[in-house]
């Protein structure tokens, strides 16, 4: 595998339960887990004894938490975002508590309208948490989901300039620009100095669909290629978003999981082949 890089994963699309994902984890050989989903539960709606139960628990199994994949920012800008900031709060609280240094946010829906008549806000509300982070002393993943403001190459250059922080980072989805129709190649040139992450999965243009890494438009194998050239290392997070009845990637929870593992482990092997 390439050096740098670790795999770690969204355990929670194996399965709800915990001990599945732990289970599914370790038949796998990955040893990190990017925390979202624990027993059904959000991880930020645990309780501080249940979040307490589940560093135990992993570490028991010789399991870390490479990140917190919070829902931070998935909102939209005109809900209440002080009680959203609040929210955040407890993420930067899970990061301390299971002993990772990253959380995962977003940078807001924005309903119908135009997102240069949110940036104000938005770049108001992420220059505020990065602040936070920085006291904290956890560093903010910033993933270009689907919809929100910084969903395009542009718009997440303009949250990472504008933040000057290095608390403040990019976890790069290649797919995700694939879907929001941007070339990933050309988006990770733009960001490559803010990339401290990597979100796993790939997609195809026409269609949308989403495969295992190095099976779609996604330009995953070259992207960490040029990451590894520039000295970027760091986790490569397996998001495999593959549906049960693909008729050449489907199956249970764990088998999926496997699937875009194994994957990402040849693409890694062929870096260094």
């Amino acid at each position: 595998m390439a050096p740098g890089f670790e795999i770690t994963g969204f355990a929670d699309e194996i399965a709800p339960a915990m001990d599945e994902q732990i289970a599914g984890l370790q038949a796998t050989g990955v040893s990190w887990v990017e925390v979202r989903g624990v027993d059904g539960v959000n991880v930020l709606d645990l309780t501080d004894s249940q979040a307490e139960t589940l560093r135990s628990r992993l570490d028991d199994t010789d399991i870390r938490v490479s990140s917190i994949g919070s829902p931070i920012g998935k909102v939209d800008v005109g809900d209440d975002l002080e009680d959203h900031f609040r929210r955040f709060g407890i993420a930067l609280q899970r990061a301390s508590q299971l002993g990772c240094d990253f959380v995962r946010i977003f940078s807001f829906y924005h309903k119908d309208q135009n997102p240069g008549n949110v940036r104000d806000v938005v770049l108001e509300q992420i220059s505020r948490m990065a602040r936070a982070a920085e006291t904290a002393g956890i560093v903010l993943l910033h993933e270009n989901e689907k919809g929100i403001y910084g969903d395009s190459p542009e718009r997440c250059l303009d949250l990472l300039t504008h933040a000057k922080s290095d608390h403040f980072k990019a976890a790069f989805d290649p797919a995700n620009f694939v879907q929001c129709g941007f070339r990933p190649g050309p988006a990770f040139d733009l960001l490559a100095d803010h990339v401290a992450y990597f979100h796993i999965k790939d997609a195809v243009a026409d269609t949308g669909r989403v495969v295992p890494a190095g099976h779609g438009d996604g330009d995953v194998e070259q992207i960490l290629k040029w990451a590894d050239e520039r000295g970027i290392s760091g986790f490569v997070s397996v998001e495999p978003h593959l549906k049960a009845d693909d008729p050449e990637y489907g199956g249970t929870g764990v088998e999926r999981f496997a699937i875009a593992v194994t994957e990402l482990r040849e693409l890694l092997d062929r870096l260094v082949g």
